[in-house]
């Protein structure tokens, strides 16, 4: 596998365990201290919480309108919901960047899967687990990715840049499938992704990035990762 996103302007809408835990109280040769109260002998055992997210200094939290995901964003970017119309059931959220780029696109409810009409070379730049969204012991991941088409003459048509959380397996050997972002989620799979195109004219938007792996260094990728990355539970 070699290590990898295309422009699109669609708007669009949008994990823990419980640990029961107990202790008990060995008995003692007597002494001049006073007694264990049987309070404290008795005492149930505690109910861990989990750990509360630090929301970045200068950043919101959005929730989405049915009230079961969340995640965090740039206090200066918007949120567009609905994006469009959901899947039935769903949201269909669009992250928006102050100069107007659709970053990222959250959906729910969605039923279709990937699907595989030919493979591509492809180049996989960047990928990091996201535990708070493990599904039936399968851990989804974000992954900065590519594909290249062999058959396009066109610079601006040959590569495709995307970034997002799947739960797809991992592609193996030279080629794979289009890039495909889904996951794992209530009651069948969820989307929250976005792509890049070194092409983009939008004004504001980073200059001169004309590598995968020089758009990585700016902060507009750093920002969207950290937001597609914080998607968690509501309330988590």
């Amino acid at each position: 596998m070699r290590p990898a996103a295309s422009l699109a302007t669609v708007i669009s809408a949008v994990c823990a365990a419980a640990v029961l835990a107990g202790c008990g109280t060995p008995s003692a040769a007597p002494s001049t201290s006073p007694p264990a109260t049987s309070a404290a002998a008795s005492a149930p055992p505690s109910t861990p919480v989990s750990p509360s997210v630090t929301v970045p200094a200068g950043w919101k939290t959005f929730t989405t309108s049915d009230g079961t995901l969340a995640f965090d964003y740039p206090e200066a970017w918007t949120i567009v919901d609905p994006a469009g119309p959901p899947a039935e059931g769903g949201v269909f959220v669009a992250l928006v960047s102050d100069y107007g780029k659709t970053m990222a696109t959250l959906r729910t409810g969605m039923v279709a899967g990937a699907e595989c009409p030919e493979t591509l070379p492809f180049m996989v730049y960047d990928t990091e687990p996201v535990p708070a969204l493990a599904q039936d012991g399968v851990t989804p991941r974000f992954v900065y990715e590519g594909r290249t088409d062999p058959a396009s003459s066109d610079p601006s048509k040959s590569l495709t840049l995307g970034y997002g959380i799947t739960s797809e397996p991992e592609a193996v050997g030279d080629k794979a499938c289009p890039i495909s972002h889904y996951f794992t989620w209530p009651p069948n799979r969820a989307m929250f992704s976005g792509v890049y195109d070194p092409f983009d004219t939008t004004p504001g938007a980073p200059k001169n990035v004309d590598t995968p792996e020089v758009y990585m260094d700016t902060t507009e990728y750093k920002d969207v990762k950290q937001a597609i990355m914080s998607l968690r539970p509501a309330g988590k």
